[in-house]
């Protein structure tokens, strides 16, 4: 390149600085100095960031074995608990040692524990939730097209006509009117429903059969 050429690039460079310099003392040094100062506020997307999490639960979802919950106590750091619920429902608390939370929804063991602590503490302030779901399943057994095991959502209640939805339906020799479902929960007596579906089907206002983990579905069959 000759080298007046090369002069004049310079020039030009020179210049467009020049110019820049006086647009910024015209304006208010904020304005120049924006890009840098969100430069330095802006966080570094690669960095990791602390997430607590925790899973969602319907109101009505009652806590199994190998749950794992997370109980905090207002302004008593010393009783927060991290505890997953054993085969016996129960997990190892501070001060109260092991109580019972199988079986119970998030509520009433809000409740329990907050009633136990009356003893040691005045008007505690207890918050209770879910970290983890064990894996929550029930069965469907009888006049059913897909007879076997299946998982229950972790975040909504499942009722006994879509738990029979997912065995695939009633079999041609099913009596929907007819169908027992056998639950047992931690801590507590194995309990026997007798349901009808088929009026649970036909009815809006049929109440509601909610399935929960464990349940064992026995659709019967038909004498006619």
């Amino acid at each position: 390149m000759p080298k007046f050429l090369a002069g004049a690039g310079r020039g030009r460079d020179l210049l467009l600085v020049g110019r820049a310099a006086l647009f910024c003392s015209i304006f208010t040094s904020s304005f120049c100095s924006a890009p840098l100062a969100l430069a330095q506020k802006a966080p570094f997307q690669g960095a990791p960031q602390k997430v607590e999490l925790a899973a969602s639960v319907s109101p009505g979802y009652r806590l199994s074995s190998n749950d794992l919950i997370h109980i905090k106590v207002f302004q008593e750091e010393e009783l927060e608990t991290v505890a997953r619920v054993g085969r016996d429902g129960t997990i190892p608390f501070p001060m109260l040692g092991n109580i019972s939370v199988g079986g119970k929804t998030l509520p009433e063991t809000t409740n329990a524990v907050t009633l136990a602590l009356k003893e040691y503490l005045v008007r505690p302030q207890v918050a209770v939730r879910v970290v983890e779901y064990t894996k929550r399943k029930f069965t469907v057994l009888g006049q059913v097209n897909r007879p076997g095991t299946f998982d229950l959502p972790d975040d909504a209640p499942l009722s006994l006509l879509e738990g029979i939805g997912l065995a695939g339906g009633y079999t041609r020799l099913a009596n929907s009117g007819r169908v027992t479902v056998k639950r047992s929960l931690p801590g507590m007596p194995e309990q026997v429903f007798k349901l009808d579906a088929r009026q649970m089907a036909r009815g809006k206002n049929a109440p509601r059969f909610q399935l929960q983990p464990g349940d064992t579905v026995m659709v019967e069959e038909s004498l006619f």
